[in-house]
């Protein structure tokens, strides 16, 4: 898809282009569709819109999740200059801003539990490895957590802002 054709959408006083998920990878109640040869996807759709985590510093930030959650396809796809400060944008495999960086607006503590999407196992597995490799602390190493479900992967770890990160695979069916 060119660039000129991808909808425009605003985003405060700007406006910005990113991609749009394809009506075919949609079902009638406009959910994204898994896909059709996979038994390991996500729950069939997105339900956050986006998340927005106030840090300390955004550009670093930025640079610690496309670093360690590069296996996961997570890159920064936006970058705006504020007032209050540098605000950034990280998109998935589909293009689209989900997460977001913004400047410290309370110092008091915020912890927050955020749990990525990770195509296969080996994606959570080069997580763990990435976040070894950038110093960060692993809460949990990659295994299988049954107590969620019998397929549910998942590595935990702390980011620079002290939040309890999760990369997780969703196998659902066989085991």
């Amino acid at each position: 898809m060119e660039f000129a054709r991808r909808p425009i959408h605003e985003i405060g006083h700007q406006r910005v282009r990113w991609p749009a998920t394809p009506s075919s990878n949609r079902i009638p109640n406009g959910l994204l569709k898994c896909q059709p040869s996979a038994l390991s996807c996500g729950y069939g759709g997105l339900m956050l819109d986006h998340l927005a985590l106030q840090t300390d510093d955004a550009a670093a930030a930025a640079t610690f999740y496309a670093r360690v959650f590069a296996a996961l396809g997570v890159q920064e796809s936006m970058r705006i200059e504020r007032p209050e400060g540098l605000v950034i944008g990280m998109a998935g495999p589909d293009g689209f801003p989900h997460l977001w960086f913004g400047p410290l607006v309370d110092p008091g503590i915020r912890p927050v539990h955020l749990a990525l999407t990770a195509p296969s196992r080996e994606a959570v597995d080069r997580v763990a490895a990435a976040a070894l490799d950038a110093n960060a602390e692993i809460l949990h190493s990659p295994r299988l957590w049954p107590e969620y479900h019998p397929g549910y992967y998942a590595v935990f770890l702390r980011d620079p802002d002290g939040n309890n990160v999760e990369a997780v695979h969703h196998l659902f069916g066989a085991v």
